[in-house]
């Protein structure tokens, strides 16, 4: 039977599949597996690029007839609903019994519903040989706007990746302060603002900060970006992201990556960095100590990959 209070469902594509492994060790301890999972954790769907469902259960039983007797013994009074079949990768019930069972369950729930607006949206599902019945909470995908942002780089992060980057540096903890290091043009501060963290952006390119303001301003976001060498800033964080500089226009060597990492370091007790290439050295160089990582293929014929490494303090 499952344990946990919410169940989770999952969409990304084979490219994806490492990233979205990691964002959810690091969210709920644990792994997604076929798509789904189940926790104790609360994480807004629309919060993550790979969440797509979210089911807080209410009430599960091995016998389905044994959760339609409980609703009739306790039923539920709602106005402006809605029922739906939450229907799962290891799932498979026909469309036609889902929608049987969507009917069971809506004609048990008391008041008006509402098909195309409902205020609430419950839904069954079947899960490891459980029928769990709840309230179901989707991805409104409205992060997608950022897209149309006005400033934009070719080799800028991609908004999924982004939104990894804030859950695994926050663990889904919005009271926890984050910097981005090496900001750019934003990327990751309108993921950061549109989840309600708090976040600061840096980075020691002027011309860069004013095309990040320029993005936050476009979609009513509020953050502090600062034009300063990380080197130079003494406020401390909770944790960081650091995008670090590739390819012929912001090149670093070794030595400036190293830079950046350690004087990232001093000020953040969580960093998760990305880098195209391998960085293990340098981590342990800045007197880290590595907890996760996994790497990000570009679609495509390209052999570009992106890594992400989360790393904490010794």
């Amino acid at each position: 039977m499952p344990q946990n209070k919410h169940i989770y469902s999952f969409s990304y594509s084979i490219n994806e599949s490492e990233i979205c492994k990691l964002e959810s060790r690091q969210l709920f301890g644990k792994e997604e597996k076929k798509k789904e999972l189940d926790a104790d954790v609360m994480i807004e769907p629309s919060h993550s690029g790979f969440i797509k469902k979210r089911l807080d259960v209410l009430l599960c039983y091995q016998d389905y007839n044994q959760l339609l007797a409980k609703l009739d013994e306790s039923p539920i009074v709602a106005e402006q609903f809605k029922v739906e079949y939450f229907h799962l990768e290891s799932d498979t019930t026909g469309y036609r019994t889902g929608l049987e069972k969507v009917k069971d369950i809506g004609f048990r729930i008391v008041g008006l519903p509402n098909i195309k607006n409902p205020v609430t949206t419950y839904a069954i599902c079947y899960y490891q040989g459980y029928w769990c019945f709840g309230v179901l909470v989707k991805n409104n995908y409205e992060w997608r706007k950022h897209q149309q942002k006005p400033q934009s780089f070719s080799n800028a992060i991609n908004i999924k990746i982004a939104k990894t980057l804030v859950n695994i540096a926050s663990q889904g903890d919005a009271k926890k302060s984050l910097i981005d290091a090496c900001c750019g043009v934003g990327t990751v501060l309108l993921e950061a603002c549109f989840a309600g963290y708090q976040i600061t952006g840096c980075d020691i390119n002027w011309r860069v900060c004013v095309k990040s303001r320029d993005n936050l301003t476009h979609f009513g976001y509020q953050a502090n970006v600062v034009r300063s060498d990380i080197n130079d800033i003494s406020e401390s964080y909770d944790a960081a992201i650091i995008d670090l500089p590739y390819n012929l226009f912001s090149c670093a060597d070794d030595n400036k990556l190293l830079y950046i990492i350690r004087s990232t370091s001093k000020i953040a007790q969580r960093l998760v960095i990305v880098s195209t290439t391998d960085i293990h050295p340098l981590i342990k160089q800045a007197g880290l100590q590595l907890k996760d990582s996994c790497s990000v293929k570009k679609p495509g014929k390209t052999n570009f990959e992106r890594r992400l490494w989360v790393c904490g303090k010794r």
